[in-house]
């Protein structure tokens, strides 16, 4: 099928999300659909090996992410897919509960054997629907505003209930366009899947090189340290009076614990913000370039992530679950990032009083420090993979904003694809 954009030039209809051509239909999620539903309301006895049993929290951009993910048993499993919580390829698969709540939505194509949880729905569509394009629709700026203005309940831990996502409009035009549609939107999304698949690619990398480095290489004149022993700083961040105003669209960023994860990885839908007074009166949390970030308390504690470059932001600030960790060289923090490792800190949270993550015990933590020399020569080494996943992250950065502001012109209208059937 060949694309090209053009103006649109024909008559409109008034819809509740602003224009769009008068040939296209108005229809709701559950007139389109065979199903809608979500995962289990019950979660099995974890296992050590077995199916994995996904939740809102495995969920990235696009697909789900298995390093962290719950295994239960095949007894269990079978159970589940009984229940009709396995969901099946071109389902589209949204995060209905918690923090990330409507940000995440993909259409699941992966070949690994799942069952999903309560938090994340499950929208099944008849044949002749495109669901890549339902999805676009569903992620784009006038549906996502009604659906959290109308359907988002629950002020501690916010989320829609199924029948409400039911009730959602589409705004659809005939089948090819829909196909033309999703085409172009998709193409800027297997761009950005590329620099993602790369960047994990040269994490892992400059992961085996620590590990030839510092861990299968001996260990001769290494100095037992303890880590408030080489931090300059160690503090989390804060957030308003009242929490952060989820109608903010602009101001300095507000980095939780949803967006520690790796190097070059951030969710910029999920963003959230405080005012730039705010943030010039914070006294702690304002991230410096390669801070080692450390998800503090949650549901993973120890993941971690550094900033740098540029990316995600010029200027940002971390929230009260996130700690900053500081040295005096960008030499150790490389080390550092490297040398920490989530499964070790999160045992820190087991052997303390409050969960979670705090200052004492992070700096009691334990860890064996090679000669400035040797550091710097491994930073050095690794500075250049490094490097390169920050400018796939800003690279990542400028098509997300390619696509996120075609995105709502194509679902209106605005734009129309020109295509060959």
């Amino acid at each position: 099928m060949g694309n090209a954009f053009r103006l649109s030039k024909c008559e409109w209809q008034e819809t509740e999300f602003g224009k769009a051509p008068a040939h296209w239909e108005i229809e709701t999620i559950g007139a389109l659909s065979e199903k809608v539903t979500d995962g289990s309301h019950f979660s099995p006895k974890p296992r050590s090996a077995g199916k994995y049993m996904c939740s809102v929290k495995d969920m990235t951009y696009n697909r789900f992410d298995f390093s962290n993910c719950k295994l239960i048993s095949q007894n269990d499993f079978d159970k589940l897919v009984v229940q009709g919580c396995k969901p099946e390829k071109n389902d589209i698969l949204i995060s209905k509960d918690g923090a990330n709540c409507l940000d995440l939505i993909f259409v699941f194509d992966q070949k690994e054997d799942l069952v999903l949880l309560s938090s994340i729905a499950i929208v099944r569509l008849l044949p002749n629907i495109d669901p890549e394009f339902v999805c676009y629709f569903l992620l784009s700026p006038a549906c996502q505003y009604i659906m959290r203005n109308n359907f988002v309940s629950g002020s501690a831990i916010p989320r829609v209930v199924i029948k409400d996502f039911k009730k959602v409009s589409i705004v659809l035009p005939p089948l090819p366009e829909q196909k033309a549609i999703a085409s172009v939107l998709s193409s800027l999304d297997d761009k950005i899947d590329l620099l993602h698949r790369q960047n994990k690619t040269l994490e892992a990398m400059a992961e085996t090189l620590f590990r030839q480095w510092f861990v299968v290489e001996a260990q001769e004149d290494w100095e037992e340290k303890r880590l408030g022993d080489i931090l300059t700083t160690i503090e989390s961040g804060s957030r308003p009076k009242g929490g952060i105003d989820p109608n903010l669209n602009h101001g300095i960023p507000s980095i939780g614990a949803e967006n520690i994860n790796g190097l070059g990885n951030y969710n910029f839908r999920s963003t959230k913000y405080v005012t730039s007074e705010y943030f010039e009166k914070m006294k702690r949390g304002i991230v410096q370039d390669c801070d080692v970030l450390i998800y503090k308390d949650g549901a993973y504690i120890g993941k971690k992530s550094m900033f740098a470059k540029g990316f995600p932001f010029k200027k940002c600030a971390i929230n009260e679950h996130v700690f900053i960790l500081r040295t005096k060289s960008i030499f150790l923090q490389l080390f550092l990032y490297f040398a920490l490792e989530q499964e070790e800190l999160a045992l820190l949270n087991a052997n303390s009083a409050q969960p979670g993550l705090n200052q004492t015990t992070m700096k009691s933590f334990e860890i064996l420090l090679p000669n400035s020399e040797l550091i710097e020569m491994f930073s050095q080494t690794i500075m250049p993979l490094i490097d390169k996943i920050f400018f796939n992250g800003n690279q990542i950065r400028i098509l997300e904003k390619l696509r996120d502001t075609l995105l709502p012109k194509l679902m209106n209208g605005e734009v129309c694809i020109e295509y060959e059937n």
